[in-house]
Formats: C-alpha cells, structure tokens, sequence
C-alpha cells in the first residue's frame, strides 16, 4: 500500500449532482460520523507504522479527503497530520495532499498547507456556465464564484508551490475547447480530465452501453490536439501524458489507463477500510470488506478482493479486451466502468469505444512525430 485515502470529514457544502459519493449506489456514507475521532486518527497511524516498517518502505502518500475534507477546520487537519507523521519509522516520509472543492480555501488553510507540505487540488469543471451546470450549493447557486476566487488565492507566488492542480469532470454539454481554455485560465500546474463514472448497469449521460459511437473520445481528441500542438505546453494532463508514455512503452500515472497495481487504501470516518473509492458507483457491496482499523492490519485488508487480492493484468479482462490491438496501452480501462450488475467486473469498460479512438489517434500523432524525430536525426548524421 502506497497512497492512502484518509475521509476526515464524511459530508459536503455542495451538492454536486454528478457525485460518485453521494448520487450513486453506495449510501453508507449517511450512517458514519461527519467527523473523524482523534482515537480513529491514531489508530489509523498506528497501522500505516507498521505497515511501513514491515514493508520497510521509505515513503507513503496520504490524501485527506471527504465529503469536503476542508470542513473538518484548520485545527483536526493538524492534529491528523502531526499524528500520522508521528507513527512512521524513523527516516520514512509522508507526502500529504487534499482534494477539495475550494471554496473554504483561505489564507489559514494555505498556512497549515506551507506549515505541513500538504499539496492542493481542486475541483472545477470549466467556466462559470460549465462549472455551475453540476458543482452548486444546496440552494442551487453555483459555487464557480467562490472557487474561482480560492484558485486565484492559490496562484499567488506566495502559495503556488502548494498547488497539486485542477480535476475537470467531463461534461458532453460543455464545448471541449472552451473547457479546457477556461481552465488554463488559471494556470494550473496540472489538470486531470476524469470520465464521469458509470457502468454497464447504470451508463454515463450520453453513454450507450455497447453503442459504436464516440462522444467522449472525441471530446478528449479536440482537447488533446489543442495541447499537443501548443509548444511550451502551458499545463501537463495526466491523462495524455500517461497515454503517451504508455504508447512509447512506459508506464501509466493514472489508473485509468494501462495495468496499474491497486496500491490505493480508503480509510473511511469511522475506521473503516475500503479499496478504491470509484467502487462506489457499482452497487452497495463492491466496497465492503468488514474490515477495520481496529481490528484489522493494512497486510490482512490488502488480501481482500476489493482491494490489492482482485484479479488484476490481462488474465482479469473479458476476452474482448484480451484480443485488443490497444490492450497494453488501454488496461480495460477503470476497474469500476467495467461492472454490470450480477456479473461482476469482467467486462470491457462502458467507455471502450471512447478510449480506442483516444488511444488510436494518440498513436497515430505520436509514431508520426516519432518517425520525423528519425528522419531529421538521419539526415543530421549523413550530413556529418
């Protein structure tokens, strides 16, 4: 286990509709405490001590998460993270990072940020109409506003070495380009461009389960070729910078692509352990391993199915995916896009005709320039 999700808070000041915590299968979130307990904390660095004593790792990664994790106040974030680098071994490093929506992002959060190393991403989802169409309060006002506010707060020079970068969930009914150019805007370290989650059983909007057609794949293909071409690049996007190193034979940054190893552990408010969040969006079951902290190590939840003991590699995928000419670059995708009801995760991703255009026309661009690389380094040596 290498990165944690560590729930300090377990509910929300927006109510986005497109959640994957709260609008979709798993409910389990309306019986744990909206706070997470000093004693939970402790037990928590307990375990990820002996965890990497035993392992005899160097480094772990703990990202404080929610609901919205910046609604457990300035003072919990700071205990929780003098405790849990009070349990490593000696010589071991926590990196810290938190996701958050923005809009408690102040100047006493960016403090206890510089005061921890604690790395800052935010949620937005392009422009104000972009933004506002699914990110808004509970009363219906959108929150681009407030957010839009806190980005320029976390740009400043004084606070921009805290700024992990941007999430975008993508939206059909926003213009990709439009999107993207809103976003850099604010030039954003990074952004991450996420599929909005869904599955055979329940589709993403404008997502025909088994349908040929492509609407997210084309998406994503504007927005990559305005990148692409754009020398410097004004941001990196994991997505794209993954899929290229995997088309040159490396290795992904984000498991939605390519066969990375489930290494991520969710810590829930209540001292429960889960496997990766997204599993949220399948049924009320996937997540559950019965499973805690106080019963229970990282080593011995890191052997149940939901977690690092599923199937993972080639041999987990449906035979179509086996036979793919774009496996070694796609992975079959998400693990949770893959579900459908009553037959479990062996399945192509309800995205697949999305991700094959992607990837198909990253190759393409990618050998083209590969191929010119070639030819000028040829013609360099013959002329020497």
């Amino acid at each position: 286990m290498r990165q944690l999700v560590l729930k300090v808070h377990s509910r929300c000041n927006l109510a986005c509709d497109h959640c994957y915590v709260y609008r979709h299968a798993d409910q389990r979130w309306r019986e744990r405490p909206r706070l997470i307990a000093p004693d939970t904390v402790a037990q928590v660095a307990r375990r990820l001590g002996e965890h990497l004593a035993r392992h005899r790792l160097d480094r772990v990664r703990v990202v404080l998460h929610g609901g919205e994790p910046l609604l457990a106040g300035p003072a919990v974030l700071d205990r929780t993270v003098h405790t849990l680098r009070a349990a490593l071994p000696p010589g071991a490093l926590l990196d810290v990072g938190v996701q958050t929506n923005g809009v408690l992002l102040d100047e006493e959060f960016l403090a206890l940020c510089h005061r921890h190393d604690i790395d800052v991403g935010v949620s937005l989802d392009g422009d104000q109409a972009a933004n506002d169409r699914h990110r808004r309060y509970p009363d219906g006002r959108g929150s681009f506003a407030d957010v839009a506010a806190a980005l320029r707060l976390l740009a400043r020079p004084e606070h921009r070495s805290r700024w992990a970068g941007l999430l975008c969930t993508i939206d059909l009914a926003n213009d990709p380009l439009r999107v993207y150019e809103s976003l850099l805007a604010f030039a954003p370290p990074r952004l991450d461009l996420l599929l909005p989650h869904g599955n055979w059983t329940t589709p993403p909007p404008r997502r025909r389960p088994g349908g040929a057609e492509t609407p997210y794949g084309d998406w994503l293909v504007a927005v990559f070729d305005r990148w692409y071409s754009t020398t410097p690049r004004r941001t990196g996007i994991r997505l794209f910078e993954s899929l290229i190193a995997l088309v040159l034979g490396g290795r992904s940054g984000t498991r939605a692509l390519g066969f990375a190893e489930p290494d991520i552990m969710t810590i829930e408010t209540d001292g429960t352990i889960e496997g990766t969040d997204t599993l949220k969006t399948t049924d009320d079951a996937s997540m559950r391993t019965g499973l805690d902290v106080f019963r229970h190590s990282f080593d011995e939840a890191l052997r149940h199915p939901s977690l690092a003991g599923r199937p993972t590699g080639p041999e987990a995928l449906a035979a179509e995916c086996r036979a793919c000419p774009v496996l070694s670059a796609c992975g079959g995708g998400l693990y949770a896009h893959r579900f459908r009801a009553g037959a479990g995760f062996a399945h192509p991703s309800v995205y697949c005709p999305d991700l094959y255009r992607l990837i198909r026309h990253v190759q393409r661009v990618v050998a083209t320039d590969v191929d010119a690389l070639r030819r000028r380094a040829l013609s360099t040596r013959q002329r020497r």
